[in-house]
């Protein structure tokens, strides 16, 4: 696959990114939630686990959770800049099905997915203006003019740029569960949470779009269930939720001990 850019350069790239859709946000209505906020500790404890096992803990990484509960969205920037908007978690309804986004949307820039179609783009752009140059700036606008009505812009783009995309998505759907699975949650709720997302609404037509299908999503993501099960098996997750057991129990145990709110001064 072409690549020419590294993720440090692609970062570099685009250095108001994180500043630019703040500013989106915040004139969409849109408001970043504070690191007290339930909400926000539940994306910084999943993404706490994600990071040690995505190769990318060198970064400095940013978490913005934005109170926005009818976006069920989340996406990484190069650089480990992280959106999560709050109608994600109310879809995800547990952290294992939220890791599963996460750990998707962190496999993007593990597998450097973005610097990937960044070197497209450039070597597009640099194509594009040689084609100009060649046939003269008039004469070059008039054979793009034609191009674009008669569709043929869009044939090559279905053909070529939408089918390597679908693959980036696939390989992150891949990444994204290997990871979870390492980080002992539970590889297996992926599934309905993409059926969730259909079932609300959210699906896409595959023609027409770099994201595969849901439908197919999910026969991609049952194929890989018994490796990534595997996986949480040879992470010794057994002990770690043994321990949440135990720890759970501790906590309920005394309780009675507690005063109740009611008492407290």
């Amino acid at each position: 696959r072409f690549n020419f850019l590294s993720d440090e350069v692609a970062e570099w790239m685009h250095p108001r990114a994180v500043q630019s859709i703040l500013n989106q946000i915040q004139a969409q209505g849109g408001t970043v939630l504070p690191d007290d906020n339930i909400r926000t500790r539940i994306v910084k404890n999943v993404m706490r686990r994600l990071i040690p096992v995505s190769g990318l803990s060198h970064l400095n990484w940013e978490i913005y959770v934005i109170a926005d509960d009818s976006q069920a969205n989340a996406f990484v920037l190069p650089g480990g800049k992280v959106f999560v908007f709050s109608g994600l978690l109310n879809m995800a309804g547990n952290d294992d099905a939220l890791a599963a986004v996460l750990g998707h949307e962190i496999a993007h820039q593990t597998a450097s997915h973005t610097a990937e179609r960044l070197s497209l783009a450039w070597v597009g752009n640099f194509t594009t203006g040689a084609l100009f140059f060649l046939v003269g700036a008039l004469p070059g606008l008039a054979l793009f003019a034609i191009w674009t009505a008669t569709g043929a812009f869009v044939i090559p783009e279905l053909m070529y740029e939408l089918p390597m995309s679908r693959t980036h998505e696939y390989e992150a759907d891949h990444i994204g569960l290997m990871m979870m699975a390492e980080a002992c949650y539970d590889p297996r709720a992926a599934i309905p949470f993409w059926q969730r997302m259909s079932q609300h609404g959210h699906e896409v037509d595959e023609m027409l779009s770099t994201h595969p299908s849901n439908d197919h999503r999910v026969a991609k993501l049952a194929k890989l269930m018994p490796e990534a099960l595997t996986k949480r098996e040879e992470s010794d997750c057994r002990g770690t939720e043994s321990f949440a057991r135990r720890f759970r129990l501790a906590v309920k145990q005394r309780q009675p001990e507690m005063p109740r709110p009611d008492r407290m001064s």
